[in-house]
């Protein structure tokens, strides 16, 4: 047998589909080994400048060093390293030392491996909420558009999945964009929440900093600002144990997994509206929709949002259950899971609204559909109209509304039994009874006269308040986003 090459190599290995398959690179690099460890070289560089400026014998020699190596990375050495350590922290020092022999000797100076575990692991996360947060505008923006273009289009409403009374299909997309601008804001605020675990040392206390500056609190206090300020955050945590407090990674998967749960929703309504031939998501020249069955147009598109939903939501019992059983400073049995759980939400959130997004942009309405729908449940929704207009011609309300319950009973049975159409509305038209109001029967059928105020809140919801929410967004829309697979 032959030997395999890199690319057959890599074959015949499990990889992620949630990279290998679906989300960006942009989210790809975000969680990915290069950034990871070229944070962690950055942030030993600003440890660095930072305790220089405060005092202690580093000089611009070991600080110009370290800043020409932050991205050559020997990630063959490194891993040679942690085999050897069991530590991929020191493994990771011994790495850049190698490189930096005149700055070897302060490299990690003071800080126990959570300063550049952890600290790395907020920027991650800060940065993945900064690419979801456009992401996720987009979404609302093309929903939004949308809405607007059908706010007046009459539609069948359903409760319990049961026909009920008309309201407009951009009201209905009202009720989705609505529950993504909770989950923008939602966003916006775990991202705006979290702060730098900062440094802290091995238990929290600081105890070893404040050893390297002899006692001085006030330059331990400002070491901590310093390199929290090089991060790019305004606040670090004030208390810490080893680690920060894994609350935090609750939190950050709880807005995710909400917004999971949303687009579980939303997609579930386009794949029964496209069972009913009202709407559909895009579907491509050469599509396949069912290698048995030629003629499908599956919802594949909805489809995949509601299985990768399912698995966002889920993620969010590993940080749960974590920060239950983190003893006093930390224990170790977090890492591995951590490793996962993170790095798959935002893997799994970005590729639901990628995907989201596509579909969005596609939605094809059949007009058409939608009205014969209406046509076969609104003579039912129109008796009470009829019952009105009868009274105020002369005639007797009981009456009228005993003429009405055998027609439409009869009316019903046709359609239950017989498998027809819906003739109430000729039945009533053939009954001298109601000879009165034949003529306003057509204005009184009229389905734009069922949807209330719908069109009305679909133009005062977008105006103020979807709108506003997109402000910061404004220069980052973009342009239409296609489908790798």
């Amino acid at each position: 047998m032959a030997t395999p090459g890199a690319e057959e190599d890599a074959l015949a290995r499990y990889r992620s589909p949630l990279v290998s398959r679906y989300a960006s690179a942009e989210m790809g690099f975000n969680f990915s080994e290069r950034k990871k460890f070229g944070t962690w070289r950055r942030l030993w560089l600003y440890l660095a400048q930072a305790e220089k400026s405060l005092g202690l014998p580093i000089t611009d020699e070991q600080i110009q060093e370290m800043e020409a190596n932050l991205d050559n990375i020997d990630f063959k050495m490194a891993a040679e390293e942690e085999k050897k350590l069991r530590h991929d922290v020191m493994a990771h020092v011994h790495t850049f030392a190698h490189c930096c022999p005149k700055a070897a000797a302060i490299i990690h100076l003071g800080a126990t491996s959570c300063y550049v575990g952890d600290n790395t692991d907020l920027i991650v996360l800060r940065d993945g909420f900064n690419l979801l947060l456009p992401k996720l505008a987009r979404v609302i923006s093309r929903l939004s558009d949308f809405a607007e273009k059908y706010a007046d289009l009459p539609t069948l409403g359903f409760t319990h999945y049961q026909p009920a009374q008309l309201t407009t299909v951009g009201k209905r997309c009202c009720l989705w964009i609505q529950d993504l601008c909770m989950d923008l804001q939602n966003l916006e605020r775990a991202r705006d929440d979290l702060r730098f675990r900062g440094v802290k040392g091995t238990t929290g206390t600081q105890a070893s900093f404040l050893q390297l500056f002899e006692g001085d609190h006030s330059k331990v206090e400002e070491l901590d600002r310093l390199v929290t300020a090089k991060a790019g955050f305004k606040r670090a945590y004030m208390v810490t144990g080893q680690t920060y407090s894994r609350k935090v990674d609750i939190e950050v998967l709880s807005v995710l997994a909400s917004l999971g749960a949303s687009i579980h929703k939303i997609c579930t309504d386009i794949r029964l509206l496209a069972n009913l031939k009202e709407i559909e998501e895009p579907f491509e020249k050469d599509q396949i929709g069912s290698s048995a069955m030629p003629y499908k147009r599956n919802p594949m598109r909805s489809e995949r949002c509601c299985s990768l939903a399912r698995h966002l939501m889920t993620l969010v019992l590993d940080p749960l259950q974590t920060a239950s059983v983190q003893w006093f400073e930390r224990t170790l049995d977090d890492s591995a899971n951590r490793r996962v759980c993170l790095a798959e939400a935002f893997l799994t959130a970005d590729i639901i609204l990628s995907t989201l997004q596509n579909i969005s942009e596609g939605l094809v309405v059949y007009p058409k559909v939608i009205a014969r729908r209406i046509g076969q449940e609104l003579p039912f929704m129109a008796t009470e109209n009829i019952i009105m207009a009868m009274v105020k011609a002369g005639g007797n309300r009981q009456d009228c509304h005993e003429k009405i319950r055998v027609l439409s009973q009869q009316a019903a049975a046709v359609v239950k039994q017989e498998g027809g159409d819906n003739d109430f509305i000729a039945r009533v038209r053939a009954d001298p009874y109601f000879s009165p109001i034949h003529k306003q029967l057509d204005s009184l059928l009229d389905p734009s006269s069922f949807t209330g105020r719908a069109p009305q809140q679909v133009a005062k919801f977008l105006k103020e308040e979807v709108r506003p929410a997109l402000i910061p967004y404004q220069g980052k829309m973009g342009g239409k986003i296609e489908l790798a697979l």
